[in-house]
């Protein structure tokens, strides 16, 4: 089928807007080759002894209650398994807008993480909560199918309200070098999600190398991702402090060249509130104040609201309550 002018007109604007990102940071127009070219090696010694040290700071009670309303504040609660139903759907969005009935206190979280197919459900029980609805796409886990069909999925899940789009790039395209498939694939899919924000999601269990991890960050912040997020969810490894420091660190270079804030989002295997705290500490030392919001700052999870409600309710009462106080998830 051929494209209609409006198309292909919309589609040189986002590429042409990509490059100019890339030229900001290359710094010179000499495109996508010569950018990662200049991508430095990651001290993978350097990164691991960062965590560690940072892993050690002691939160006083103060700061850990208002670090831990942010975390809530901060997580895309999430359900993405081949037996969701609408009724958990719905039960899913009942926790994330009053994640502790009667404690009027408790902030909703960011937002409610679906299949597309389940993204007009959860705009419909989120109503004007605040709320927002985050839908995978482009062939979530994989990303292995046609660029039609991944389009076609992310225009449908936004037509159907969602308002972010959590897209994986193609692992297999990426490691096998074609840098340029991957990065026109991220801009059209940048062009198709049109007001949505867009999470790009790289699969760091998959990269294998934080030399690895840091190209894909920058390559997927130059082709447009307003978000880069560690992982699905669905790979082990998933999101760790190292990786996540790693794209912290590009994130922090991506703006001092280009003057473009991007967003970052951990997401797998995140379950305590004593790690999610130790994520907000490495954020704040790595890139300040400004991304501590959930406007720049996401956790992808599932039962971390859990164990932060729980800790919440042992702060204020002085002893720790059972797990069956809370739903599941």
């Amino acid at each position: 089928m051929t494209k209609s002018a409006t198309s292909v007109t919309r589609d040189t604007a986002a590429r042409e807007r990509a490059r100019d990102l890339v030229q900001a940071w290359d710094g010179r127009a000499s495109g996508l080759g010569s950018l990662l070219g200049r991508v430095t090696p990651v001290d993978a010694v350097g990164v691991q002894e960062r965590v560690a040290s940072l892993q050690k700071r002691s939160i006083k009670k103060a700061s850990k209650l208002w670090a831990l309303d942010l975390v809530v504040r901060m997580i895309d609660l999430t359900t993405l398994e081949g037996k969701d139903t609408s009724g958990k759907v719905r039960a899913l969005c009942a926790k994330g807008m009053h994640p502790l009935p009667g404690n009027d206190a408790i902030p909703h979280v960011a937002a409610i993480c679906v299949y597309p197919t389940f993204v007009a459900e959860a705009k419909a029980a989120l109503g004007s909560s605040g709320v927002k609805v985050a839908s995978v796409a482009t062939a979530f886990p994989s990303g292995q199918t046609f660029l039609d069909v991944k389009l076609a999925e992310v225009r449908a899940a936004v037509d159907a309200g969602a308002d972010e789009i959590d897209m994986v790039i193609d692992r297999g395209a990426f490691l096998s070098g074609d840098y340029a498939g991957v990065f026109d694939e991220i801009v059209a899919i940048k062009e198709a999600a049109g007001p949505a924000h867009l999470k790009v999601i790289l699969e760091t269990g998959e990269l294998g190398t934080f030399d690895n991890v840091r190209r894909a960050s920058v390559l997927a912040m130059a082709a447009g991702a307003d978000f880069i997020k560690t992982s699905t969810g669905k790979v082990t490894p998933a999101a760790t402090l190292p990786v996540t420091l790693v794209m912290l660190e590009a994130i922090r270079d991506f703006e001092r060249t280009t003057g473009k804030q991007i967003g970052m989002k951990p997401a797998g295997g995140i379950k305590t509130a004593k790690e999610s705290i130790q994520y907000l500490v490495v954020l704040y030392e790595t890139l300040g104040p400004r991304w501590m919001s959930p406007d720049w700052f996401r956790f992808g999870a599932s039962s971390l609201l859990n164990d932060v409600l729980m800790q919440l309710e042992k702060e204020r009462t002085g002893v720790y309550q059972r797990p069956d106080d809370f739903t599941l998830d």
